[in-house]
C-alpha cells in the first residue's frame, strides 16, 4: 500500500504561483511514477503532468507546458507541482497519484495504482 498526501493547495490571483507537495508514505517511493491531474467542478478527471520513476522523463498536457513543473525528491518521499502564470481556467481540485510499472507517459487515470484526497486550487480573476 501507498498512501499519498497532498498539499499547497489555495487561492491566488490570475499570474500567481503555488507549489503542490504529494507525500507519500508505505511502498519504496522511487519505485513509483507520480502523476498530477485536477479535475474541476462537473468536469472529468484530466491528467496534468507526470514525473517518471526515475525522476529523468516528465511529460505535460499543453496547456500547462511552459507554466508547469513537475519534479521529485526520492530521498522525501515527496513529489511536486510547481505552478506558476496562473489561469482562473486552472482552478481544480489536484490530485497526486502513484504509477507502478514501465508504463509511459501514464496519461490516463486507469494506469494508476494509488491517489491522494486532493487539494483545491483556486485562480481569481
Amino acid at each position: 500500500q501507498v498512501q499519498l498526501v497532498e498539499s499547497g493547495g489555495g487561492l491566488v490571483q490570475a499570474g500567481g504561483s503555488l507549489r503542490l507537495s504529494c507525500a507519500a508514505s508505505g511502498r519504496t517511493f522511487s519505485s513509483f511514477s507520480m502523476g498530477w491531474f485536477r479535475q474541476a467542478p462537473g468536469k472529468e478527471r484530466d491528467f496534468v503532468a507526470v514525473i517518471r520513476w526515475n525522476g529523468i522523463n516528465t511529460y505535460y498536457t499543453d496547456s500547462v507546458k511552459g507554466r508547469f513543473t513537475v519534479s521529485r525528491d526520492n530521498t522525501k518521499n515527496t513529489a511536486y507541482l510547481q505552478m506558476n502564470s496562473l489561469k482562473p481556467d486552472d482552478t481544480a481540485v489536484y490530485y497526486c497519484a502513484a504509477a507502478y510499472g514501465t508504463n509511459w507517459p501514464l496519461t490516463v487515470t486507469l494506469e494508476y495504482d494509488y491517489w491522494g484526497q486532493g487539494t483545491q486550487v483556486t485562480v481569481s480573476s
